[in-house]
């Protein structure tokens, strides 16, 4: 292996990335002993020359380097493969039987900037750091040897690229998958939905739709797939309603559960719509209604009330799962007040005896700010829980405690006693 250029850190800046955090900072490097290309691999060292790791460099982010390893490695396919064979193996252990999931997260894998989504036979992958864009070639040659997917996509869209000095990337990276090129889809496999791209996927034995090419993220939200599961064990025989419901994951699990009915509600039209016809697909139809709204506002509708006129709750389970109400620390404070609001709202509309699930996205709102805030709203409307289940993300999106930014999805479910 060639002698990499060396960066030394500043004392007091070393502990962070012994302990396991692959991100350094601008601001922890002391010098390096010659300028590294942008996208180069170098090795890391404290500031008394002691060897921490390699990773890769780039000088227009803040993220200056990305750690790879605490050894000497190569970043070539075989050691992709190795990565990608043991994030695998975790999702068989603890997804048995799972056939969509989250092959690879980023920094919970050991793989900064790389995410892998596997919805049945074909992958998706989206990179957001230089160093792994330039090894884009012996990704896609590792997924090949380690999945044999039919098909491997590229949805590098989101905005943090632009960080990184990276353009927006999407595209066919090997194999063959008709409706992604210009091509007619295949009705069996892929099929053009309002410009989409829409494959057929099996979430914990029910099917959707997921949109390759227009659908958020890489297509869906796969970190909730344990918890639509256990959510739904609360559902039989009650009057639910879904809000921020997406593709009705919480409310199809819910109808299959056996809810009397369910009620979705998104204020994204293409949203609802596939929502119901994921409903028609499993047969579940007949159970489930879904709106086009603002979910604050059909909140607020539904919780006012006249001069002595008392409002008379209706749902025996509510699910909330908002998407992030706030991206940076400084606007935590706001994102508290909606939250606080929309529980508040909630609590008024379920009924004793019933269950509120409830889910925040947001890495800056920890898990007991969070519960906080819904015991505050739950005084204020002179509601009294019953804390009966602690959730988070699923096991393919892994918590490595000692990378705080891993863990983002915390939720809860409260029974209400009165």
């Amino acid at each position: 292996m060639p002698t990499l250029p060396t960066i030394y850190l500043r004392p007091g800046h070393a502990e962070r990335v012994v302990a396991g955090h692959p991100w350094v900072y601008a601001n922890a490097i002391h010098h390096a002993t010659v300028p590294p290309a942008d996208g180069d691999l170098v090795q890391v060292k404290d500031s008394r020359h002691r060897f921490l790791g390699v990773g890769f460099f780039n000088s227009r982010s803040k993220i200056r380097v990305r750690m790879l390893a605490p050894e000497r490695v190569q970043p070539d396919a075989s050691f992709f493969a190795e990565r990608v064979r043991a994030a695998l193996a975790v999702r068989q252990r603890h997804l048995p039987g799972a056939t969509s999931f989250r092959v690879v997260n980023a920094e919970s894998d050991g793989l900064s900037g790389l995410i892998v989504d596997k919805y049945e036979d074909v992958l998706v992958v989206q990179i957001s750091s230089l160093g792994m864009d330039r090894c884009k070639p012996q990704i896609v040659t590792a997924l090949q040897d380690v999945l044999s997917p039919r098909a491997i996509l590229e949805r590098s869209d989101v905005a943090s690229r632009q960080f990184e000095g990276l353009e927006e990337a999407n595209g066919l990276l090997a194999g063959r998958l008709e409706g992604w090129s210009a091509g007619p889809a295949e009705p069996e496999a892929a099929g053009q939905a309002a410009g989409g791209l829409i494959l057929p996927m099996n979430l914990n034995g029910l099917r959707f739709e997921v949109d390759l090419r227009g659908g958020h993220k890489t297509g869906l939200y796969l970190d909730q797939q344990v918890n639509y599961e256990v959510v739904a064990r609360f559902a039989r025989g009650a009057q639910v309603l879904d809000c921020f419901s997406f593709q009705g994951g919480f409310g199809l699990h819910a109808a299959r559960a056996g809810a009397a009915h369910v009620h979705m509600l998104d204020q994204s039209a293409e949203a609802t719509a596939a929502a119901l016809r994921n409903a028609a697909a499993n047969g579940l139809a007949d159970r489930c209604t879904a709106e086009a709204v603002n979910v604050f506002d059909w909140l607020k509708a539904r919780t006012r009330t006249g001069p002595h006129e008392k409002l008379v709750p209706h749902f025996d389970l509510i699910v909330l799962d908002p998407p992030s109400f706030t991206r940076t620390r400084a606007a935590v404070p706001d994102a508290l007040r909606g939250y606080k609001e929309i529980h508040v709202r909630a609590l008024k509309l379920l009924r004793p005896g019933g269950t509120l699930a409830t889910f925040c996205c947001s890495h800056h709102v920890d898990a007991r700010t969070f519960q906080d805030v819904i015991l505050a709203a739950a005084y204020d409307c002179r509601r009294l829980l019953r804390r009966v289940a602690t959730l988070t993300q699923s096991p393919d999106h892994p918590i490595i405690p000692m990378i705080p930014e891993t863990e983002y999805l915390k939720g809860f479910a409260f029974e209400l006693i009165r």
